[in-house]
Parts: C-alpha cells; sequence; structure tokens
C-alpha cells in the first residue's frame, strides 16, 4: 500500500506544518513516512502509526533520528493507542476511518495543530478510492471540528474540490487548531477563510 503514496510530501502539509508548535507530532496511516520525515527534519519528535508492515520496516530502517514507528489496524476494533493532549499536531493524509474522529482529535494538545487531506466523494470519477465509505462528503471535515461538543476549534483553511496534482482526484482538506491558549503564535498570520 506505501507504493501508492507520492514520494513527496503534500504542498497541503508543507504549507501549514510550520504551524505545529514544538512537540510531538502523530503521523495517522502514515505509509513510507513522507510526512514524518518533514516534520522530524522540522525538529518534532514523530509518531507515526500503520498497519502496514512492510512499509513501517522500511521506514524505520532508513529513518532519521525522531521517528517512532508504530503497527497497528485501527479498523479492526483495537482502541486508540494515545493519551489526550499528548501531541501538537496530527497529520493524516489519503486516510479516512470515521470512528477515530473523537479520540483522534481528543489526543492534540491545547492549541494543537491538525492537518488533515483525503480523498471526497466525486473520486470515484477518477479512480480509488471509490467506495463512499472512504470518500468525505461535502464539508464533512469542517463538520468534524465544529462539533458542539468540541467548541472554539480555529479554521485555518478548509478546501473541498479536484486537484490536478500529484493525480487528478477530489480531495478535502483541512488545517485546524484545537482550543487553547498555547496555540502556536505563528497562526495568526493565516487568518480564517470564513
Amino acid at each position: 500500500m506505501a507504493a501508492e503514496f507520492p514520494a513527496q510530501p503534500s504542498a497541503w502539509v508543507q504549507r501549514f506544518a510550520p504551524l505545529i508548535a514544538p512537540g510531538e507530532v502523530l503521523d495517522l496511516a502514515c505509509g513510507s513516512g513522507r510526512h514524518s520525515r518533514l516534520l522530524a527534519a522540522m525538529g518534532h519528535p514523530v509518531c507515526t502509526l500503520d498497519r502496514d508492515g512492510a512499509a513501517l520496516a522500511a521506514l524505520a530502517a532508513s529513518a532519521p533520528a525522531g521517528i517512532a514507528t508504530f503497527q497497528f489496524d485501527l479498523e479492526n476494533g483495537t482502541p486508540w493507542p494515545f493519551a489526550p493532549a499528548r501531541f501538537a499536531g496530527i497529520v493524516v493524509t489519503n486516510y479516512l476511518h470515521r470512528p477515530l474522529f473523537a479520540a483522534m482529535l481528543a489526543s492534540l494538545a491545547p492549541g494543537g495543530v491538525l492537518i488533515y487531506e483525503t480523498f471526497a466523494r466525486g473520486n470515484e470519477r477518477y479512480g480509488k478510492p471509490s467506495n463512499p465509505d472512504f470518500l468525505l462528503r461535502q464539508g464533512e471535515l469542517l463538520e468534524v471540528v465544529r462539533n458542539p461538543a468540541m467548541p472554539d476549534w480555529r479554521v485555518v483553511a478548509f478546501e473541498d474540490g479536484y486537484v490536478a496534482a500529484p493525480k487528478p482526484a477530489m480531495v478535502q482538506r483541512i488545517c485546524a487548531i484545537a482550543p487553547g491558549a498555547s496555540a502556536q503564535a505563528l497562526a495568526a498570520d493565516f487568518p480564517p477563510i470564513f
């Protein structure tokens, strides 16, 4: 599965990774580790999680210092393995398992940054994934962070639509900051778009 991921970090992740305050970052469904390497190069300790043992072994064999790899299949009932308020940032690309949303967001520290980018409805016209279970509904990521049970998230940026690169696809992506006084001061340079 790791071969499906482009070798270069996502432009979306590159754009918003500087908002993450010093601290540990989770790269969820990390695949080959393209974002883990970027985040480690920025000085973050990185916790990577994926179900693909071969991809994790390859990453561990070539990873720079500061990247810890963990193999879990969170879609088979394995409980979320991370404590609340642990991570300064969470990065997720090309992965969707809706039952993880609440626990994942709870694992962000106050002021933590969520950078999420994955496929959206309409992607079936361009290839896989095409199963609606793996495609975000219109505005779904906004709904996740605007949940009344988790008020006061700051949406830095949101997009929902067609992209031509790295391959034609329908994607949805968000950068949002969890509530809390310790939000990275740099976020002021990125005013909300709403």
